[in-house]
């Protein structure tokens, strides 16, 4: 096979543009502020910032409620960063961490949030959580199915 033949070859079977990383946002919050805002507000913080399913995660552990919270409020805060969302004016449930039964956690975006992800052309977002002593971290990457930054 001539070498022209083969670039052809293994160029037909690549992407024409390859997916990557196109934003990233990162958080640090403070798990004691955390736990001030349920005890002042209870349910009305958790419903006003969580989905029903991490509502539900949080409240499984009462040791752990305000970590679990905080890592949360952590990730929505990282994918307002990394999804340039700031002045969007969405909802803070339409961001949702889901936590699989091996424990890995996942991003789901819904309703105007996942409408705007499309039209940045974001395939979809990467989340890492992280907590320590009194501080709750995440990392969201917002991955694209293009190379090219989004509009």
């Amino acid at each position: 096979m001539h070498s022209q033949q083969l670039i052809q070859s293994l160029s037909s079977q690549m992407p024409a543009r390859p997916s990557g990383v196109v934003r990233l946002g990162i958080d640090l919050v403070h798990i004691p502020r955390i736990e001030q805002s349920l005890a002042e507000f209870g349910n009305a913080f958790a419903r006003k910032l969580f989905a029903d399913g991490e509502i539900a995660y949080c409240e499984g552990s009462p040791h752990d409620r305000a970590q679990r919270y905080a890592a949360r409020f952590a990730a929505k805060e990282a994918a307002i960063k990394a999804l340039a969302l700031s002045e969007a004016g969405i909802s803070w449930r339409d961001i949702e961490v889901v936590r699989a039964d091996d424990g890995a956690c996942s991003l789901e975006l819904h309703g105007r949030v996942l409408s705007i992800a499309r039209e940045q052309r974001i395939a979809r977002c990467i989340v890492c959580l992280s907590h320590d002593g009194e501080y709750a971290a995440a990392v969201v990457a917002a991955l694209s199915d293009t190379a090219e930054p989004p509009p």
